[in-house]
């Protein structure tokens, strides 16, 4: 979803939002986020928001798991290694399901990234909000005989993105969401083995979807600040099309919009935290 307030009210128009359906998976994400984004650029009138918005996947169960050693200093892979670790949108088709969208903003919030530094948060059951506190890229890397490796660990790229820690908080706050990282991935998680992996690599993650880091690169490059929000359709681990609940997460993703609509509808980026 795209949002624009500009110039600031009162003076300024109403709130504008465009919700812009960029398909599945974070490469059409990126590529649907980044067009939009430069074409009101070059229009002089930027969007000063992005948000990905849809269902996912929710982490609803957290077995005990053991980090593992940090072998790189400073390697970015995992937030295991690091335990300090914690739109314009996409409205397109979700983990498992369509995504809907529809976004207004929260009083002038500075644009704060500090890195969450909360233990693990709570389970995201059907139903949930989930508001990400960190965006990752959880199968962006390579396969080695000792396991994944982040693209970060083989020293390039990123694979992570810090919404603004005070419109996270504000959202949070008005929905009752569960705050998290919120994994991307281009593949499903579909057994209890690899949502475990995601766990142990990934211990603050609260769920996962498809698009999230795709829309955030995209933000990333025009220096707009991201928000991702979800609503829970489904547990992360092995596939039950019975116990999905695609309509219920919807309603409760349209509640959660409707909730924060007049907080959004004040929402202007200040990325040097100076409005008060």
């Amino acid at each position: 979803m795209l949002h624009r307030l500009s110039p600031a009210p009162p003076t300024g128009p109403p709130l504008t939002v465009d919700v812009l359906a960029a398909g599945v998976g974070p490469a059409a994400a990126a590529a649907g986020t980044a067009a939009a984004l430069t074409a009101a650029a070059v229009a002089r009138t930027p969007y000063d928001l992005a948000v990905s918005a849809g269902i996912g996947g929710g982490f609803s169960t957290r077995p005990a798991v053991t980090a593992p050693a940090v072998t790189a200093p400073g390697a970015a892979g995992s937030e295991a290694a690091r335990p300090e670790a914690a739109g314009l949108g996409s409205a397109g088709l979700g983990a498992e399901g369509p995504e809907a969208a529809a976004l207004g903003a929260a009083g002038p919030v500075a644009t704060a990234t500090a890195r969450p530094t909360t233990p693990a948060p709570a389970t995201a059951h059907l139903g949930s909000v989930v508001v990400a506190d960190a965006i990752v890229a959880a199968d962006l890397g390579a396969e080695t005989p000792d396991g994944f490796a982040a693209v970060t660990d083989l020293g390039f790229g990123t694979v992570e993105h810090l919404p603004p820690a005070p419109l996270v908080a504000a959202v949070a706050e008005a929905t009752d969401a569960v705050r998290g990282t919120v994994l991307t991935v281009s593949t499903v998680t579909g057994s209890a083995e690899r949502a475990a992996d995601l766990l142990r690599r990934h211990p603050r993650a609260v769920a996962e979807a498809m698009e999230g880091f795709g829309v955030a690169e995209a933000a990333a490059a025009q220096s707009v600040p991201v928000l991702e929000v979800r609503t829970v359709s489904n547990a992360v681990g092995p596939r039950d099309r019975a116990a999905w609940r695609i309509g219920e997460a919807l309603e409760a993703l349209t509640g959660a919009f409707a909730t924060i609509a007049p907080l959004l509808g004040t929402w202007t980026f200040d990325p040097e935290g100076t409005r008060q």
